[in-house]
């Protein structure tokens, strides 16, 4: 998954805790990569918790639970009801600009994928 903000695609931390963050934005699951949590009020945009108001909520299996307080918020219902994702045109809900045009990958990860799988499993193991 992207960084909501960026596009940038999250790597793994080489040890350690993942410097990236993860919150809830316009009822979707987002991450935000380092630079943007210093470049951007990035917490200003993430949904709040309607208990506690805080912004570490985690989204699973269409519910949204706070970390802090552990309220959990059932899921939204329809897309047209108000305040629930709208997507446009086939376009999905939270996307970053110009994903789209590949089906909602990100640009490369094709690419990126097969040669991933060619470093582990050999030149020979992968079709392109």
């Amino acid at each position: 998954m992207p960084c909501y903000r960026c596009g940038a695609r999250q790597t793994d931390p080489d040890r350690g805790q993942s410097p990236w963050r993860r919150g809830v934005r316009r009822d979707r699951q987002v991450l935000v990569c380092p630079q943007c949590q210093v470049a951007h009020d990035w917490m200003g945009d993430l949904d709040q918790c309607p208990r506690c108001g805080s912004v570490h909520l985690v989204r699973r299996l269409g519910e949204v639970e706070c970390r802090d307080c552990g309220t959990v918020v059932p899921p939204s219902g329809a897309p047209d009801e108000p305040g629930g994702p709208r997507p446009a045109d086939g376009v999905l809900a939270g996307a970053v600009p110009g994903e789209q045009a590949r089906g909602g990958q990100a640009p490369g990860l094709a690419e990126e994928v097969a040669l991933a799988l060619e470093r582990v499993l050999g030149p020979k193991a992968v079709r392109r």
